[in-house]
């Protein structure tokens, strides 16, 4: 459980995405068709790769997506992901948010987008993300020119 109320990292990135598949397990049928559902795994390794650069730059960051959080600890083991990975599998985030999701195959899906947040509040959001392998690059571009921390 993470209380996201409660960080203390001077800015908070919580990037939204829709379900990363499992090897040899097929994947909704037609969801490269779907608009922005393909492309989690790759979102995920770039905030994995630049993950020291957000942190340099302030940001914690969590990924979030409704799946369980036993199948979400699948991917963060394969993949090797330095931070967490949340679960909003009853959309309590999601709902309070009004976050934007879609249906695949009669499941309920958050659409792909970044909240960048500062002392509780959201400061900026990516929506629609894309291309997602880029996702990581453009968060910190923006945390770098527009979004430093002023001094108190």
């Amino acid at each position: 459980m993470v209380n996201l109320g409660a960080l203390k990292a001077p800015r908070t990135v919580i990037y939204c995405y829709p379900m990363t598949g499992v090897p040899g397990k097929p994947l909704p049928p037609n969801w490269d068709s779907i608009p922005g559902a393909r492309g989690c795994t790759p979102q995920t390794c770039g905030f994995r790769d630049h993950h020291s650069e957000l942190t340099v730059l302030g940001a914690e960051v969590f990924g979030l997506s409704t799946q369980t959080t036993a199948y979400q600890q699948e991917m963060v083991q394969r993949l090797h992901v330095p931070f967490e990975i949340l679960s909003d599998a009853e959309f309590r985030f999601c709902d309070a948010l009004r976050l934007p999701t879609f249906e695949a195959e009669g499941l309920r899906l958050l659409k792909r987008l970044t909240l960048i947040v500062r002392n509780g509040i959201i400061e900026t959001v990516f929506y629609p993300v894309f291309p997602p392998d880029e996702s990581a690059d453009q968060v910190i571009r923006w945390l770098r020119h527009a979004g430093q921390p002023k001094p108190a």
